[in-house]
Protein backbone atom coordinates (compact mmCIF):
# COMPACT_ATOMS: atom_id res chain seq x y z
CA UNK A 1 0.00 0.00 0.00
CA UNK A 2 1.30 3.62 -1.04
CA UNK A 3 0.89 6.26 1.11
CA UNK A 4 -1.71 9.28 0.39
CA UNK A 5 0.11 12.67 0.79
CA UNK A 6 -1.77 15.15 3.37
CA UNK A 7 -4.16 17.22 1.76
CA UNK A 8 -2.43 21.14 1.34
CA UNK A 9 -3.11 23.15 4.89
CA UNK A 10 -2.41 26.45 4.58
CA UNK A 11 -1.27 28.34 7.44
CA UNK A 12 -3.77 29.93 9.31
CA UNK A 13 -1.83 32.85 10.45
CA UNK A 14 -0.55 33.25 6.82
CA UNK A 15 -4.27 33.12 5.50
CA UNK A 16 -5.40 36.25 8.24
CA UNK A 17 -2.89 38.05 6.80
CA UNK A 18 -3.53 37.57 2.89
CA UNK A 19 -7.01 38.35 3.61
CA UNK A 20 -6.28 41.59 5.29
CA UNK A 21 -4.00 42.37 2.67
CA UNK A 22 -6.38 41.68 0.06
CA UNK A 23 -9.15 43.50 2.43
CA UNK A 24 -7.19 46.67 2.35
CA UNK A 25 -6.29 46.48 -1.63
CA UNK A 26 -9.68 46.14 -2.40
CA UNK A 27 -11.05 48.88 -0.13
CA UNK A 28 -8.45 51.15 -1.70
CA UNK A 29 -10.36 51.55 -4.43
CA UNK A 30 -12.23 54.21 -2.46
CA UNK A 31 -9.05 56.48 -2.85
CA UNK A 32 -10.42 57.09 -5.90
CA UNK A 33 -13.20 58.46 -5.31
CA UNK A 34 -11.92 62.01 -4.06
CA UNK A 35 -10.30 62.47 -7.77
CA UNK A 36 -14.04 61.95 -9.54
CA UNK A 37 -15.54 64.24 -7.34
CA UNK A 38 -12.19 66.95 -7.96
CA UNK A 39 -13.32 66.07 -11.77
CA UNK A 40 -16.77 66.97 -11.48
CA UNK A 41 -15.75 70.46 -9.81
CA UNK A 42 -13.71 70.90 -12.99
CA UNK A 43 -16.83 70.19 -14.79
CA UNK A 44 -18.39 73.10 -12.86
CA UNK A 45 -15.35 75.42 -13.66
CA UNK A 46 -15.61 74.59 -17.62
CA UNK A 47 -18.78 75.43 -17.43
CA UNK A 48 -18.61 78.76 -15.79
CA UNK A 49 -15.74 79.33 -18.27
CA UNK A 50 -18.56 77.96 -20.85
CA UNK A 51 -21.09 80.39 -20.38
CA UNK A 52 -18.49 83.39 -20.18
CA UNK A 53 -17.41 82.49 -23.48
CA UNK A 54 -21.21 82.18 -24.57
CA UNK A 55 -22.17 85.60 -23.20
CA UNK A 56 -19.10 87.43 -24.73
CA UNK A 57 -20.02 85.22 -28.30
CA UNK A 58 -23.24 86.74 -27.71
CA UNK A 59 -22.20 90.34 -27.43
CA UNK A 60 -19.85 90.18 -30.36
CA UNK A 61 -21.94 88.73 -32.95
CA UNK A 62 -23.85 91.53 -34.21
CA UNK A 63 -21.08 93.15 -35.36
CA UNK A 64 -18.65 89.80 -35.77
CA UNK A 65 -17.56 88.66 -39.57
CA UNK A 66 -18.12 85.05 -40.32
CA UNK A 67 -15.05 84.01 -39.96
CA UNK A 68 -15.61 84.72 -36.24
CA UNK A 69 -18.22 83.61 -35.62
CA UNK A 70 -17.67 80.32 -36.91
CA UNK A 71 -14.43 80.66 -34.34
CA UNK A 72 -16.62 81.56 -31.68
CA UNK A 73 -18.61 78.51 -32.30
CA UNK A 74 -15.79 75.85 -32.78
CA UNK A 75 -14.47 77.84 -29.01
CA UNK A 76 -17.91 76.47 -27.57
CA UNK A 77 -17.93 72.69 -29.06
CA UNK A 78 -14.53 72.43 -27.78
CA UNK A 79 -14.97 73.29 -24.40
CA UNK A 80 -18.34 71.04 -24.48
CA UNK A 81 -16.06 68.17 -25.84
CA UNK A 82 -14.25 68.87 -23.06
CA UNK A 83 -16.93 68.90 -20.67
CA UNK A 84 -17.83 64.88 -21.95
CA UNK A 85 -14.54 64.15 -22.19
CA UNK A 86 -14.54 64.71 -18.18
CA UNK A 87 -17.81 62.75 -17.99
CA UNK A 88 -16.65 59.63 -20.22
CA UNK A 89 -13.83 59.63 -17.55
CA UNK A 90 -15.89 60.30 -14.64
CA UNK A 91 -18.62 58.00 -15.21
CA UNK A 92 -16.69 55.57 -16.34
CA UNK A 93 -14.01 55.07 -14.25
CA UNK A 94 -16.03 55.34 -11.13
CA UNK A 95 -18.09 52.23 -12.64
CA UNK A 96 -14.85 50.43 -13.65
CA UNK A 97 -12.40 50.94 -10.57
CA UNK A 98 -14.77 51.90 -7.96
CA UNK A 99 -18.30 51.15 -7.82
CA UNK A 100 -20.99 49.87 -9.53
CA UNK A 101 -23.34 52.43 -10.13
CA UNK A 102 -27.05 51.86 -9.22
CA UNK A 103 -29.05 52.98 -12.45
CA UNK A 104 -32.71 51.66 -11.93
CA UNK A 105 -34.46 54.45 -10.73
CA UNK A 106 -33.33 57.20 -13.32
CA UNK A 107 -35.21 56.32 -16.55
CA UNK A 108 -33.48 58.75 -18.29
CA UNK A 109 -29.95 57.23 -17.28
CA UNK A 110 -27.48 56.82 -20.54
CA UNK A 111 -27.13 53.60 -21.47
CA UNK A 112 -23.73 53.67 -22.10
CA UNK A 113 -22.41 54.91 -18.44
CA UNK A 114 -22.45 51.66 -17.54
CA UNK A 115 -22.16 49.40 -19.77
CA UNK A 116 -18.17 51.04 -21.23
CA UNK A 117 -15.50 48.46 -20.13
CA UNK A 118 -11.62 49.86 -19.76
CA UNK A 119 -10.81 49.34 -23.63
CA UNK A 120 -14.44 51.35 -24.20
CA UNK A 121 -13.34 53.95 -22.25
CA UNK A 122 -9.92 53.93 -23.38
CA UNK A 123 -11.34 54.33 -27.12
CA UNK A 124 -14.02 56.90 -26.20
CA UNK A 125 -11.18 59.04 -24.37
CA UNK A 126 -8.69 59.08 -27.24
CA UNK A 127 -12.25 59.66 -29.85
CA UNK A 128 -12.93 62.83 -27.57
CA UNK A 129 -9.24 64.10 -27.62
CA UNK A 130 -8.77 63.56 -31.45
CA UNK A 131 -11.97 65.63 -31.70
CA UNK A 132 -10.97 68.58 -29.53
CA UNK A 133 -7.44 68.07 -31.32
CA UNK A 134 -9.60 68.50 -35.14
CA UNK A 135 -11.33 71.30 -33.60
CA UNK A 136 -7.76 73.24 -32.76
CA UNK A 137 -6.70 72.31 -36.16
CA UNK A 138 -9.54 73.59 -37.94
CA UNK A 139 -9.51 76.58 -35.64
CA UNK A 140 -6.02 77.34 -36.32
CA UNK A 141 -6.90 76.79 -40.26
CA UNK A 142 -9.88 79.17 -40.32
CA UNK A 143 -7.70 82.17 -38.57
CA UNK A 144 -5.31 81.30 -40.95
CA UNK A 145 -5.45 84.77 -42.33
CA UNK A 146 -4.91 86.58 -39.26
CA UNK A 147 -1.38 85.20 -38.61
CA UNK A 148 -0.44 82.38 -40.37
CA UNK A 149 2.62 80.87 -38.58
CA UNK A 150 3.60 77.64 -40.55
CA UNK A 151 5.39 76.16 -37.73
CA UNK A 152 2.59 76.45 -35.50
CA UNK A 153 0.27 74.75 -38.21
CA UNK A 154 2.46 72.35 -38.84
CA UNK A 155 3.13 71.34 -34.81
CA UNK A 156 -0.84 70.93 -34.47
CA UNK A 157 -1.18 69.07 -37.97
CA UNK A 158 1.66 67.10 -36.49
CA UNK A 159 0.21 66.61 -32.96
CA UNK A 160 -3.72 65.79 -34.28
CA UNK A 161 -2.30 63.26 -36.61
CA UNK A 162 -0.12 61.07 -33.91
CA UNK A 163 -3.68 61.35 -31.59
CA UNK A 164 -5.44 59.87 -34.95
CA UNK A 165 -2.64 57.16 -35.45
CA UNK A 166 -2.57 56.46 -31.88
CA UNK A 167 -6.78 56.32 -31.89
CA UNK A 168 -6.53 53.75 -34.68
CA UNK A 169 -3.66 51.71 -33.48
CA UNK A 170 -5.46 51.34 -30.11
CA UNK A 171 -8.70 50.35 -31.92
CA UNK A 172 -6.84 47.59 -33.86
CA UNK A 173 -4.79 46.44 -31.07
CA UNK A 174 -8.32 46.13 -29.05
CA UNK A 175 -9.99 44.47 -32.39
CA UNK A 176 -7.14 42.04 -32.49
CA UNK A 177 -7.02 41.03 -29.01
CA UNK A 178 -11.15 40.39 -28.57
CA UNK A 179 -10.19 38.14 -31.71
CA UNK A 180 -8.08 36.09 -30.05
CA UNK A 181 -10.46 35.70 -26.73
CA UNK A 182 -9.20 38.20 -24.49
CA UNK A 183 -12.27 40.12 -24.45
Amino acid sequence: MTEQPAPYQPNPTLKRVENGLESVLFNGRWLMAPFYLGLVVSLAVLLYKFLLMLWEFILHAPAAKETDIILGVLSLIDVSLTGNLILIVVFSGYENFVSRIDAGGHPDWPEWMTKVDFAGLKQKLLASIVAISAIQVLKAFMNIDAAFDVQKMSWLVAVHLVFVISALVLALSDRWGGDHGSK
